[in-house]
């Protein structure tokens, strides 16, 4: 199999490349980051204030909303990427570049102005008990303080401080994702999805190898082993004296029928390994094999812009091969139609029958060729309500 590049999101580095803000940045440059923010926060307020109030009115004019809204945009687009610089140099955020609609901005601005100041009302009630604690402290250094008293103040100061504390976590995440909804997902975020993406497909890979190795196991023990058990059964009783030349002749063509089907069994077992029509002959030739070894019709609607990756190839054949099998074998189906199309860079394969239905994604057959896919970042979308039909598309990039 030929090894593909990893598809990425606009902005993603992958590994090798200059590194994206591996490591957070270090607490004091994030509670900078933070006051920071309840600065910019005040920006937002007066904005909206002076260039808001006397837009109020043109926005609800049909003729100059237009207008006004372009230019209330244009403010507020100013004022956004001075909080997206914010949260990459104080946050280590890396966001990938791309327009931004101007409602995201907006509804952006005004909610990062409202949480900022909460942040800074926050940080204000911090202060203002930092100051208390410190007038405590001072009182009990002068002795004006008795015990009972201390135990109180320590208590309701020990609460506040818990309640300020989480609020400022919880305002800190939320200024964070209000800034991954706006400009996208972070880098750091877009290189661990895709760890955790590739992490899965590589189980599911392997899984998928494991039962292939256990199915092809089953073919060969119950199908080609117990006929060449039974060849070798008819060759001896054909060699053993006492037979007439009629009876010995009798057992020799069920030996050479015998021997035809081995290999006709093996033949099977071996395209289901993988199939050498590819390499010589091309998809098209190697489905049509399919199609004239499937007892029910298959129809073939083959169309194709380019030559294919021959891993995408290959996905595509055995696609197209189980569930045809599938179909074969449980569905009561008396036609099949196989689509093979191009869309840009995907290539799409949908299968359809007209039989019962009821196929389950979770089968195992259908686990085996989602895992196959996915390998690829393919999609494989099953559906197949009770009644029928059962359509499965696969969808394989192919770039």
């Amino acid at each position: 199999m030929t090894t593909q590049p990893l598809p990425t999101a606009p902005g993603t580095a992958l590994p090798g490349s200059e590194p994206a803000a591996t490591s957070a940045p270090a607490l004091p440059l994030r509670a900078a980051g933070v006051l920071l923010g309840c600065l910019t926060a005040l920006l937002g307020l007066l904005y909206f204030v002076v260039a808001g109030a006397p837009l109020g009115p043109l926005l609800l004019w049909p003729r100059t909303r237009r207008r006004a809204f372009a230019v209330l945009t244009a403010g507020a687009r100013r004022l956004t990427a001075l909080e997206r610089r914010r949260r990459s140099v104080f946050f280590g955020d890396r966001f990938p570049d791309g327009p931004v609609p101007d409602q995201h901005i907006l509804r952006y601005l005004a909610a990062r102005t409202y949480s900022g100041l909460i942040t800074g009302v926050v940080l204000g009630l911090l202060a203002f008990g930092a100051v208390l604690a410190g007038l405590l402290v001072a009182s009990l250094v002068r002795g004006t303080l008795d015990w009972g008293e201390l135990a109180t103040q320590v208590l309701l100061g020990g609460v506040l401080l818990f309640l300020d504390v989480q609020g400022l976590l919880s305002l800190g995440a939320l200024d964070a994702r209000l800034a991954r909804e706006c400009f996208g997902p972070s880098e750091r975020e877009l290189m661990q999805q895709r760890i955790d993406e590739l992490a899965a497909s590589r189980a599911a890979v392997l899984q998928a190898v494991d039962t292939e190795r256990r199915r092809i196991e089953r073919d060969l023990h119950d199908g080609v082993q117990q006929r060449l058990v039974a060849l070798a059964m008819l060759l001896g009783r054909a060699r053993r004296g006492g037979r007439t030349p009629e009876q010995a002749r009798s057992l020799l063509e069920q030996a050479h029928k015998e021997s035809q089907e081995v290999l006709t069994e093996l033949r099977e077992v071996a395209w289901r390994v993988y199939p050498t029509a590819l390499d010589n002959l091309g998809l098209q030739e190697a489905l049509a094999g399919v199609s004239e070894r499937c007892g029910i019709p298959v129809r073939t609607d083959f169309a194709l812009a380019g030559p294919l990756p021959a891993s995408v190839e290959t996905a595509a054949y055995f696609v197209v091969s189980e569930t045809v099998t599938n179909a074969a074998k449980h569905s009561a189906a008396t036609e099949i139609q196989v689509s093979i199309r191009t869309y840009g860079p995907v290539l799409v394969v949908r299968v359809e029958d007209n039989g019962v239905g009821g196929a389950k994604p979770e089968d195992s057959g259908l686990t085996g060729l989602r895992s196959r896919v996915g390998a690829l970042d393919g999609r494989l979308h099953v559906h197949s309500p009770y009644g029928g039909p059962t359509t499965i598309t696969a969808e394989l990039p192919c770039a």
